[in-house]
């Protein structure tokens, strides 16, 4: 049988157009491969919802107040109020109880910090990848897996040790390396190495620096640029920074009172004894404190201001990068929290040498309440509770490409949770349904582009026994520590509960600062609010528990 064809005109003509529309669909992927934005995610550990400059902060930040300057910044914005559940929220796009990755009651065992996320929690690094983006991590991990098993070409954790001066796992010392700046240098060898092999196609680079994180390690010439700007006391500081939000045109129509009887959420006596005199695990009313407490606790502030001003001039060095490449214009960056500050104290690591100098590698120091109240400024409560304190974050948005407001405030309530479906958005990277719930994030895109866009009706927190609910400007909190204890009507009586916890009710569009208790005057809407909460946790234990 003869299986060779006649070549006629009309065959010809029809390989020819093929080849045409081949040609066009590929010029058309290219395209729109080169018109992407890139992504740059950047998250700080511990740090407070004012302590950046453009948030009101006194810390010298210009690279993050450059960032706000040249586009937004959000009021609004919330995380898990601990680490590990905000790593993951944000790098998958669900709640971290819906993927295994913080408790709640009634979850079983397999959920937590040790958590495993369902095959169907994959990262926006993974759904990124598979569109042809480079995928890049340096810094602090915190998420279960490894960094190049779930969806980054490169990675490295480079937190060494419990200190920020270890090169090395086995804690070797080199008094020339200070991991904030490691973080940032592998960040920058990611772009280099970007650029000269692979400048055709966009990236994602995610950003994890563990400063302000205890322990309170700095450079030396670092603290001295604070050494003494602190002596005046948390008092003062939290007022400063007040006026200075008010100036800066965000809603903070009341600064909270300060907390004398909530200290840090687990208690270790025996270490803080270790720490000597100085210390003290009550943010008290500064004028009570001895001499040489104030002194201790000013130190502290010095070196927590130290390691923010560092963790900026890194992030500066990692925009330069970004100038260097000509693609600053289309780069997305966001820059957020994972936590509110931190009023933990505790020694880890090799102890603490109360004879070396504060903030070097020989000790171990934490913020603790009452810095972490001003850090927290003008919010109540610190990491690990879900009040405002806890779980409000900075959140600067720049994108001069995407984004054409210059410098303006976003009033819209927004979450961790709508990072990832946010860069998928912005990247034409669709999702398809598969075993798992629809991420409970949405896209910020309609609040990029103004103000007051409704993105969620509603918000739901969980951590440590602390639960709260945010449904539009109302919101329900509960704090399990035993200094909150049940709340009592005015005469002092106890209030009979229709439910098994004691919840407070606040308006946040008059009351931010969660300073005026409204359920005895709102029984029904705390009601309503509290078994929406209820119907939630059952929601995402259902949806957790699927394989």
């Amino acid at each position: 049988m003869n299986l060779t064809m006649p070549v006629t005109l009309r065959t010809v003509k029809a390989w020819t157009l093929l080849l045409l529309f081949l040609l066009v669909f590929s010029s058309a992927r290219s395209s729109r491969a080169d018109d992407r934005p890139n992504f740059l995610v950047i998250i700080a550990d511990d740090m407070g919802y004012s302590d950046a400059g453009c948030y009101g902060g006194e810390i010298l930040t210009p690279n993050l107040d450059q960032l706000a300057k040249g586009g937004l910044r959000f009021t609004h914005f919330y995380n898990t109020a601990r680490c590990w559940p905000t790593r993951s929220a944000l790098l998958t796009g669900y709640y971290p109880q819906q993927i295994r990755r913080d408790g709640m009651p009634g979850a079983p065992g397999n959920f937590g910090g040790r958590g495993k996320r369902p095959e169907w929690a994959k990262t926006v690094a993974d759904y990124l990848k598979a569109e042809g983006y480079r995928t890049y991590h340096s810094g602090k991990w915190h998420v279960d897996g490894e960094p190049t098993k779930n969806g980054f070409d490169r990675s490295d954790p480079t937190t060494r040790g419990p200190g920020f001066f270890e090169t090395t796992k086995k804690k070797t010392r080199d008094p020339k390396y200070y991991e904030t700046i490691d973080t940032a240098d592998f960040a920058i060898a990611c772009l280099k190495e970007h650029a000269s092999k692979f400048a055709e196609r966009p990236f994602f680079e995610y950003v994890a620096f563990r400063a302000p994180h205890f322990p309170l390690h700095a450079l030396p010439e670092d603290i001295e640029r604070y050494r003494g700007r602190y002596t005046q006391g948390w008092d003062v500081l939290r007022k400063e920074r007040h006026e200075r939000q008010q100036g800066l045109g965000i809603d903070v129509a009341e600064l909270s009172a300060l907390e004398p009887e909530v200290g840090p959420p687990y208690a270790f006596p025996e270490h803080i004894k270790l720490l000597g005199t100085g210390e003290i695990n009550r943010p008290l009313p500064w004028e009570e404190l001895t001499e040489e407490q104030k002194q201790f606790q000013a130190t502290k502030m010095a070196i927590h201001a130290a390691m923010i001003d560092r963790m900026d001039r890194e992030i500066g060095r990692i925009l330069e990068q970004l100038r260097s490449m000509d693609v600053m214009e289309n780069t997305f960056i966001c820059f957020l929290s994972d936590n509110g500050a931190s009023a933990e104290i505790m020694v880890r690591g090799d102890g603490h040498d109360t004879t070396a100098d504060m903030g070097s590698a020989e000790t171990y120091l934490c913020l603790g309440p009452g810095f972490s109240s001003a850090a927290n400024t003008p919010f109540r409560r610190h990491k690990t509770w879900v009040h405002e304190g806890g779980i409000s974050t900075p959140f600067i948005v720049h994108w001069p490409s995407g984004i054409k407001a210059k410098n303006e405030l976003r009033s819209s309530m927004a979450h961790v949770i709508d990072i990832a479906p946010t860069i998928l958005d912005l990247a034409g990277v669709r999702v398809e349904g598969g075993q798992g719930p629809p991420m409970a994030g949405v896209s910020l895109k309609p609040g990029l582009l103004k103000d007051e866009v409704v993105l969620h009706d509603e918000l739901w927190f969980y951590h440590n026994q602390n639960r709260a609910y945010r449904q539009g400007n109302w919101k329900i909190v509960y704090a399990a520590d035993s200094e909150d204890g049940p709340r009592t009507k005015s005469d002092g009586s106890k209030r009979k509960e229709d439910l098994s916890v004691n919840w407070h009710l606040y308006n946040l569009s008059a009351d931010r600062a969660e300073q005026h208790d409204l359920a005895d005057k709102e029984p029904e809407r705390l009601k309503a609010m509290a078994s929406r909460w209820e119907e939630l946790r059952s929601q995402f234990l259902s949806e957790a528990t699927q394989q």
